[in-house]
């Protein structure tokens, strides 16, 4: 895409004139507060480089979970893009692009746990804490027969609602379980992953020409290496950029 708006795309992307940026600080891989106090990480730097190609201001409003970002689309904290896991639930009101960066899901345990892998964990009378209405949350409600979701506001919440109630497993994703891991030695977690974590851009459902023209900007941040530049700078090396996508 060109830097120039030649297209309406500012105008059909960001209608007053700013582009308004919803940050997920509930997903690390994706967000983290820098050192001045702002957004930082893949999302905001895609955010600073989109609304440089527009030529318009960025204004970023954050949020601790996935599931505010969505709610919020037709409060006061409206939004203009998004940076959020495809989900066909939170399609019903919002349009994504193609994924970006691909993460995992993935569960962990308490070390003396009878649990080793992920398809022993939905069984009847297994209890799993979750961050309500996060992309896991979303998959796992279409995915268990048979274990038991319980949740939690927030992903950070659930991890603690885990050790708090001493629950047979906790969801998110892996890299901040591994944190955790790593930091409690009675904690392990699960091989493999559960889930694959598509993440993308998201508008509000409606704006097609502007979801056209932002496809095209991701698919060419993955292709000239900024996508992957982002994460290493952020420090996220574990998370893969997302394969290359036909667009329009």
């Amino acid at each position: 895409m060109a830097d120039a708006d030649d297209n309406g795309f500012a105008r059909s992307l960001a209608p007053t004139g700013t582009l308004r940026a919803a940050i997920n600080y509930g997903n690390i891989v994706l967000a983290q507060k820098g050192p001045d106090g702002e957004p930082a990480g893949i999302s905001a730097d895609l955010a600073r480089e989109l609304g440089r190609r527009l030529k318009v201001p960025v204004s970023f409003t954050t949020f601790d979970t996935a599931g505010k970002v969505v709610d919020a689309l037709d409060g006061p904290q409206t939004w203009d893009v998004a940076f959020l896991a495809i989900d066909p639930k939170r399609a019903e009101t919002i349009a994504f692009t193609p994924p970006y960066v691909i993460i995992e899901g993935a569960y962990m345990v308490p070390q003396d746990s009878p649990l080793h892998e992920n398809g022993q964990v939905d069984r009847p009378g297994v209890r799993i804490a979750v961050g309500r209405n996060t992309a896991y949350d979303l998959y796992l409600a279409r995915a268990l027969t048979s274990a038991e979701r319980v949740f939690a506001p927030t992903s950070q919440a659930a991890l603690d609602l885990f050790r708090q109630e001493r629950l047979d497993a906790v969801a998110s994703v892996r890299q901040p379980l591994e944190i955790y891991a790593r930091e409690h030695a009675d904690m392990r977690v699960l091989p493999g992953r559960f889930m694959v974590i598509e993440q993308a851009v998201a508008v509000p459902k409606g704006r097609d020409a502007a979801l056209a023209d932002l496809s095209r900007f991701i698919e060419e941040m993955k292709a000239s290496g900024f996508v992957a530049s982002a994460l290493a700078r952020s420090g996220q090396h574990d998370a893969a950029v997302a394969p290359k996508a036909e667009v329009p």
